[in-house]
């Protein structure tokens, strides 16, 4: 370790600066190697891999709150002993990457067509590389805990080669083929897309009812589209085979209007008789249902339009026209046929390209496939067998069932050039394909060396289902992938549970025989304040760098951790992140004053082993309390509950109350006392930078290497356990008695305007001989802390006239009124008190009940109004009774 300035040489600012701080620890702990895993040879494994993110430019708040929550948990168990290992990583996310430098190319002038295939990639790596370093700096500004030394990215040389074996295994088992079947297309990077790729928003459009007639001249058929120009490609009719309106139909010929092509009338089940007409028009080439049934009646697949979305010669006069426009003409060329019988206005969900924001088209393509079904199957049989995911929450285990139940088959090609190139080559002897782990140089049919590798690359998904194994060294059994496999945890959104987790699970299954994981914690979206999704379009998203600049990373990674509930969006607020700034400070005094006041004390002077007070006992009791909490609701996840119990200790437990009694110990003459307090205070803080590190790694290291310690660094500082030995219920129940009486006192001063600094007068009357013992044993506290000039106790002291009357759990107190107020002035100062309350419920009654103003306010504006009567009539309610209680003394 590199050697740190001893505790007394160094005393603690009086605020504390969270950008030195970040700077001086991150660079340490990298220093130092304190992430990297593998120093503990015989310890438990605990592993996390980082969701890997693309390397598409600057991470948003969603994976500052995804990143936080891993780091809190790879930090806790790290400091608990286990061999921690959280591996990095990123994305080479092909179509977004691709994207991004095309947009950046076609700015100067330049098409990836121009450059050619590998000085274009050439640029990616370019681009691959910036952004990979910039990830680097925003993972160090939050101070995330990763083992740098263990760093993978999807395209290096060891996870390529595990996403060919994964590709010849499959085909080899005969569950990857190339076949003709409906994708998601993007017309305008003109490439295959993934489901996740494609943005469905809703869109107001209009549903076209067309009439089809029979070639008989017996009638015609009505079917509604929402996309007229695929009508172009329909090689059928559907009608369901139990619809008597159509049962004379079926098998007669229709004619398509504009091309006149004859197409059949088909029965077939999937047809719903009692939505609309109950007639469907089918268009194999061009939807996914329609495509099925036409594979079940053997129709022809009639594509319209080329892969840039413009209409081709089998769409006939709309030749050379773009989809959209197309769609305007023949609707207009409808209307003249009297074809077109009406048009209804239609709102419905059309899905746009992720990347280039164009309408995705559903299109007949040929493309590689994964036969998903026998590796569904597997995993759904793992799953319901109890062996499976543990999900949390576990509600999320149905969306990972019902996606694997429903799958479909799985597009894995994509027409781009960044990403792992598909590893089947093309002979042009022999048409034959030939599958290869290394690039093939002759034919494995025939053996003509005349082959040419496929130009298109593997859905990134691909890889990124490989993730949990192929980063520990699968194919190979490495050691790492030995011991730190499988892995602890996956941190997770609900979105991508389809995308990703159930992918990586099936991999996972089939290839190591073992799940990736053995939880997954869900959680949601950052939403803004108001609870909308955060987008660029939007501007309503947040830079966690733009936080960390003007709250420090502890308070972010403070507000986002604790604000969640698993499975739930949560919305980001700016005075929570104040508010966590807020706590930080309120910690960071804290440990100043005690440190002001233990100079030269070490590690070696802390002796719990004195006499300990009742205020000793009960801090350490509650922070044996907050220990077992704490190290409860982490291991199930629940960060909200964790900081909630970390915040009380800390803010009213530690900081309001045992330091307020420490500085009588501290400030006294009793040097055996004050050690004491001394040691009880070192232990407490101690203990208290451990359990929060997790939460605020930076601020806690910073207070830690002040205060009396043992070990180089608080990142490996043992975990707090909990300890019998500290439990001490008949301190908390003294405790609870005493700061009753404390609050109860100030209370009443409250009440009567009386400032803390105003000395009292008090009686207390005990309920029993135990609560006399107390009072006997604390009157120092009770004295110091209620300012009295006189204190009085017993089991039979007698109720003083005229005093204000408080009763708490074992005692009564009385505060007499003479000398500390003027009644005659008091009752005065309330009648005026009360005399404005009135006017203000008035002036408010007055405005609500004027009809012009109710008509014309907004609503918000009416209820606004509303709830500053209530609150002004419950304050001169409340001014009222107290009136009443002075009066009645």
């Amino acid at each position: 370790m590199q050697e740190m300035k001893t505790r007394e040489s160094v005393s603690m600012p009086t605020t504390y600066d969270p950008k030195s701080a970040e700077a001086k620890w991150y660079a340490y702990w990298l220093e130092n190697g304190v992430f990297e895993a593998g120093k503990r040879p015989d310890a438990q494994p605990y592993t996390i891999v980082i969701p890997p993110p693309n390397v598409t430019g600057m991470l948003h708040i969603g994976h500052a709150l995804d990143c936080t929550l891993q780091d809190i948990m790879t930090r806790m168990k790290r400091m608990q002993g286990f061999d921690a290992l959280w591996l990095p990583g990123t994305d080479h996310a092909g179509i977004s990457t691709q994207t991004k430098v095309e947009q950046k190319l076609r700015e100067q002038g330049v098409s990836r067509h121009d450059l050619g295939r590998e000085a274009f990639l050439e640029k990616v790596w370019e681009w691959k590389e910036l952004y990979a370093n910039t990830i680097h700096e925003q993972w160090a500004k939050v101070g995330f805990s990763l083992d740098y030394s263990r760093e993978r990215f999807t395209l290096d040389e060891g996870l390529s080669r595990a996403v060919r074996e994964v590709f010849v295994k499959l085909y080899e088992k005969g569950l990857i083929y190339r076949g003709k079947r409906i994708i998601n297309w993007d017309p305008a990077a003109r490439t295959a897309l993934s489901d996740i790729e494609v943005e469905h928003k809703e869109v107001q459009g209009g549903l076209y009812h067309l009439q089809y007639p029979l070639k008989d001249g017996s009638g015609h058929i009505t079917v509604a589209t929402t996309r007229p120009e695929t009508m172009l490609g329909d090689t059928a009719v559907a009608v369901h085979p139990d619809d008597e309106r159509y049962s004379g139909m079926i098998g007669k010929m229709l004619v398509l209007p504009i091309i006149g092509r004859e197409i059949p009338v088909v029965a077939d089940e999937y047809v719903d008789k009692e939505f609309g007409s109950g007639a469907v028009k089918i268009t194999p080439a061009h939807d996914p249902n329609d495509f099925e049934v036409g594979q079940r009646h053997e129709l022809p697949q009639v594509l319209v339009m080329d892969e840039s979305g413009v209409m081709n010669a089998n769409a006939g006069p709309y030749q050379g026209m773009d989809r959209f426009d197309c769609r305007k003409k023949l609707v207009q060329d409808l209307k003249e046929q009297g074809v077109l019988l009406k048009i209804e206005e239609h709102v419905h969900q059309v899905g746009h390209s992720e990347r280039t924001g164009v309408v995705v088209e559903p299109y007949l393509s040929t493309q590689w496939f994964v036969s998903m079904k026998p590796l569904a199957d597997k995993a759904i049989e793992v799953q319901k067998s109890g062996d499976g995911v543990h999900f949390v929450p576990d509600r999320f285990e149905r969306t990972y069932l019902q996606w694997m139940e429903n799958v479909r088959d799985w597009c894995i090609s994509r027409q781009l050039w960044w990403g792992h190139r598909i590893p089947a080559w093309y002979c042009a002897d022999c048409d034959g394909i030939t599958i290869a782990r290394e690039d093939a140089t002759k034919c494995s049919h025939c053996g003509s060396e005349h082959v040419k590798q496929d130009e298109d690359v593997l859905d990134t998904w691909f890889s990124s289902a490989l993730w949990p194994f192929s980063t520990l060294g699968w194919p190979d059994q490495t050691a790492d992938l030995n011991k730190y496999f499988p892995t602890s945890l996956l941190v997770t959104g609900y979105d991508i549970i389809p995308f990703w987790v159930s992918r990586m699970i099936f991999s996972s299954l089939e290839f190591t025989g073992q799940n990736p994981f053995k939880d997954v914690l869900i959680h949601g979206l950052v939403r803004d304040s108001e609870g909308i999704k955060m987008s660029k379009s939007l501007g309503n998203g947040v830079d966690p760098l733009d936080v960390i600049e003007k709250y420090g990373a502890d308070a972010m990674r403070y507000m986002l951790s604790t604000s969640s509930t698993p499975g739930q969006d949560l919305r980001f607020r700016w005075e929570r992140v104040e508010q966590a700034r807020n706590f930080a400070n309120k910690i960071w005094n804290a440990s100043r004053f005690a440190l002001m006041n233990m100079e030269g004390f070490t590690a070696a002077d802390i002796d719990l082993s004195g006499e300990l007070r009742t205020a000793d006992r009960w801090i350490l009791h509650r922070l044996n309390e907050t220990t077992r909490e704490v190290t409860r609701l982490m291991d199930q996840y629940e960060f909200g509950e964790t900081g909630r119990s970390l915040y009380n200790f800390i803010w009213d437990d530690l900081c309001d109350w045992y330091i307020e009694f420490a500085k009588l110990s501290l400030y006294g003459e009793d040097e055996a006392a004050k050690k004491t307090t001394k040691s009880v205070l070192a232990y407490v803080l101690d203990r208290t930078q451990r359990l929060i590190h997790p939460f605020m790694p930076f601020i806690s290291e910073e207070i830690w290497q002040h205060l009396p310690h043992v070990g180089d660094t608080i990142v490996l500082a043992p975990w707090p356990e909990y300890d019998p030995a500290l439990e001490a219920p008949d301190a908390v129940s003294e405790m609870n008695l005493l700061m009753d009486m404390i609050r109860s006192v100030r209370n009443i001063r409250a009440e009567v305007n009386v400032p803390m600094s105003k000395k009292v007068e008090l009686h207390v009357r005990a309920s029993s001989g135990d609560s006399l013992s107390i009072i006997e044993r604390n009157e120092e506290y009770i004295r110091r802390f209620c300012n009295t000039t006189s204190l009085a106790f017993g089991t039979d002291i007698a109720h003083p006239e005229k005093s204000m009357t408080a009763i708490v759990t074992g005692a009564e107190l009385f505060l007499p009124l003479a000398g500390l107020i003027d009644i005659s002035q008091e009752l005065a100062r309330l009648d005026k008190e009360v005399q404005t309350l009135n006017a203000e419920v008035q002036r408010v009654e007055k405005k609500l009940a004027n009809e012009g103003f109710v008509a014309k306010a907004p609503a918000k504006v009416i209820e606004e109004e509303k709830a500053k009567m209530r609150d002004y009539a419950e304050k001169r309610d409340k001014v009222l009774a107290r009136l009443a209680e002075l009066k009645g003394l």
